[in-house]
């Protein structure tokens, strides 16, 4: 295993650590977690070399926190880091940071080294904040219920940096970042400006949520193949995150045992330096292949918004074009219609076929009949 500093602590991290949001299943119940696997799964990692766990009070329906606290038990602690974080967009009020941290300690049964605030963006950042998280954070601190404060971040680059300035004694953050996200959400500008900071910086999603590590479409394994070396997706993908140095650990949601052997074994390969400049450019002829498999041309200018039907069309056409690119319907019907990134009122189906995008789009796509086909694939079905 491979190990690097941590921010400004006096502590060093292996570089893949252990995400327990995709544990083993015994059906396609989230709820239905194979305990006896998944603490065979984080013994075995933790025997290997990983000393940092990272789960939240959600993962699961709640389940991923006492599991690795069963996993913990007979000395694992003790070889360990572990992070969980505060459940951010269901906070209510000020009284609910210490009922999630308590319930969270009791299910854990054990002290937190780092607890997050998860999955920032602007509004719940905001929320919290007003509601006095950051004082809170500290009198947590003080009282010895966790060590060190960080937090998670879903949302554009702008309130990321707004965050890390907002608070002298952030040590980590946690952000989504692969080869295929480099200008999404803090991106590689994220990264950075942490690094600059002295942030530890926590990478989730290095595989894209398992897309980068499939077989992949044809097009893109005709790239791969150009390789001198042949790697797998997995292996590929994993590496470039961990070239970087700026990067502290690539957290890896595992969900099988060949998962967690694989990464083991890769992690104590990598390094800054470990790829070439050649493969590095590969990376972004990958990466065109990719996006040359998107069925619809947008740029997300958002000259056809706002839409007078309320209708989120940029944001609908990414969704159907990933769902597309990586052969994954099953997450964009998520996206579409099981989280808030599109409220019902703005799905695919509220359009009226006005018109008025079409006169507004540069790339001149036939932008109702494009929202009928993707409402077709991610809306209900009838």
């Amino acid at each position: 295993m491979q190990y690097r500093k941590f921010g400004k602590l006096n502590w060093e991290v292996s570089v893949l650590g252990f995400g327990a949001m995709r544990l083993p299943l015994t059906n396609r119940d989230p709820a239905s977690v194979d305990e006896s696997e998944a603490i065979r799964m984080i013994r075995y990692a933790i025997d290997h070399g990983v000393n940092y766990l990272d789960t939240a009070y959600l993962y699961h329906v709640g389940r991923s926190e006492g599991i690795v606290g069963q996993a913990l038990k007979d000395g694992y602690r003790e070889r360990m880091k572990l992070a969980t974080k505060l459940p951010a967009r269901i906070v209510e009020s000020a009284a609910d940071f210490d009922r999630f941290l308590n319930e969270q300690l009791e299910r854990l049964q054990t002290k937190l080294d780092f607890y997050l605030l998860h999955g920032l963006n602007s509004h719940s950042w905001h929320k919290v904040r007003d509601l006095g998280v950051l004082r809170w954070a500290e009198g947590a601190m003080a009282d010895g219920r966790f060590d060190h404060l960080g937090f998670s971040f879903h949302d554009e680059f702008d309130v990321f940096k707004e965050i890390v300035d907002a608070y002298d004694n952030w040590t980590l953050c946690q952000i989504q970042y692969n080869y295929m996200d480099v200008d999404y959400q803090a991106g590689r500008r994220g990264l950075e400006y942490a690094a600059s900071k002295g942030l530890a910086v926590v990478i989730m999603e290095p595989l894209r949520g398992g897309r980068l590590a499939k077989e992949p479409p044809e097009q893109v394994a005709k790239v791969w193949a150009g390789a001198a070396r042949k790697r797998s997706p997995a292996e590929w993908g994993l590496l470039w995150v961990w070239n970087q140095p700026e990067v502290s650990l690539a957290l890896s949601g595992m969900s099988a045992m060949e998962q967690v052997v694989e990464n083991v074994a890769v992690a104590d390969r990598s390094g800054p330096g470990t790829l070439t400049i050649d493969e590095m450019a590969l990376f972004d002829s990958v990466r065109e292949a990719y996006h040359g498999l998107s069925p619809i041309p947008c740029t997300s200018c958002g000259y056809c918004m706002p839409c007078p039907n309320g209708v989120e069309i940029p944001s609908i056409f990414e969704i159907y074009n990933e769902a597309i690119m990586y052969d994954d319907p099953r997450t964009g019907r998520f996206r579409y219609r099981g989280t808030d990134e599109i409220k019902e009122e703005q799905r695919a189906d509220q359009c009226t076929e006005c018109g008025d995008c079409l006169e507004a789009c540069p790339q001149q796509i036939p932008i109702p009949e494009w929202l009928q086909k993707a409402h077709e694939l991610l809306g209900p079905r009838k």
